[in-house]
């Protein structure tokens, strides 16, 4: 039996307490740069997912169902949105409501808190860049 809080993420499907270092996690190239999964799809009955990510120049995506929530933890850049550039920096928030196109310019380290769960289900790629899709 695992101890609360263990590393192992097998048979989660209760919530339950978690702790766990960033260089204890999967790391892995996403639309956005390299990201550390510190709570993610394998981790059973959350919320949420958090993921560290290196921004490098995100590609240009929206999700019908998640909304995302950007801390900047490091460096500067812009974040576009609906294909609005927003200068952001050390210490900035971005609140990503479904629907929104977005994407991210510059060197950044990036708290993403994404809800509900990841799906790769929920990530779309716009026809055009910069164009709003039609969620009806």
């Amino acid at each position: 039996m695992n101890a609360p809080g263990s590393n192992d993420r097998q048979d989660r499907e209760t919530p339950r307490t978690i702790i766990r270092h960033e260089s204890d996690s999967p790391r892995e190239r996403s639309t956005c740069g390299w990201r550390y999964l510190l709570l993610s799809r394998e981790d059973r009955g959350l919320a949420a997912w958090a993921h560290a990510v290196d921004i490098d120049g995100a590609r240009e995506h929206y999700h019908k169902i998640a909304t995302e929530i950007y801390y900047v933890l490091e460096g500067e850049g812009t974040v576009r949105l609906d294909g609005v550039e927003h200068p952001v920096q050390k210490g900035s928030i971005v609140h990503i409501p479904p629907g929104v196109v977005h994407g991210a310019r510059g060197r950044m380290r990036v708290l993403v808190v994404g809800i509900p769960d990841i799906s790769e289900s929920d990530l779309f790629f716009p026809e055009k860049p910069g164009t709003v899709p039609n969620l009806s």
